[in-house]
């Protein structure tokens, strides 16, 4: 077993997980989901049958990622943040074929506590405020807050809030990498600092 897993954890019989990935206390993991290499998966995490977690994602303790979820390489889930997969679920109504399909692009931040309902696409880099409720795609390196979610900025691939404006043209550095990042036509887009 190239992974680690506490003996409370359960994992279903065909269920693929990467190297050097922590699986911990009373964990499940269905039979159908792909893991990636180096996942840290906390206490009282979930993970559907139709679920793709990419390399070096954290999932803190307390979230269920169900069906019809995907996380790129290096997402990360903050404690007891939630995902949904029907978009109007009833107890007495059969919906399991009309689950929606979720992307959380690559390195993109779920703050503790927030909702990410069914349907959407959180781009690269985002980062979602603890507590806010996504009900709509989000660009890649937006700051997201509230409920429902709002942009109210832009973020570094690092982490760190760019100074740039919401909208129109600007240009910012990050001062931890020296990354630059331009804002044209409301997109961000990145270019690392050369080595």
């Amino acid at each position: 077993m190239a992974y680690t897993a506490h003996p409370s954890a359960i994992i279903d019989k065909g269920a693929e997980i990467g190297e050097g990935s922590r699986v911990w206390h009373f964990v499940h993991v269905c039979a159908g989901a792909r893991i990636g290499k180096g996942v840290s998966l906390g206490q009282n995490v979930f993970v559907g049958n139709k679920v793709s977690i990419g390399d070096r994602c954290k999932i803190q303790n307390n979230v269920s990622v169900y069906d019809n979820v995907v996380l790129e390489e290096g997402v990360f889930c903050g404690p007891s943040m939630v995902f949904t997969n029907v978009h109007n679920p009833r107890a007495l109504v059969e919906r399991k074929n009309e689950y929606r399909d979720t992307l959380i692009r690559h390195g993109a931040t779920l703050g503790a506590n927030c909702t990410i309902v069914c349907g959407v696409t959180v781009g690269a880099f985002a980062f979602v405020g603890a507590g806010t409720v996504v009900t709509r795609d989000v660009p890649d390196f937006a700051l997201m807050v509230g409920v429902p979610a709002k942009q109210i900025g832009w973020m570094s691939a690092f982490g760190e809030k760019l100074d740039l404006p919401l909208s129109g043209e600007g240009e910012a550095i990050c001062p931890h990498t020296g990354d630059s990042y331009r804002l044209k036509r409301d997109r961000v887009t990145r270019r690392e600092a050369e080595a």
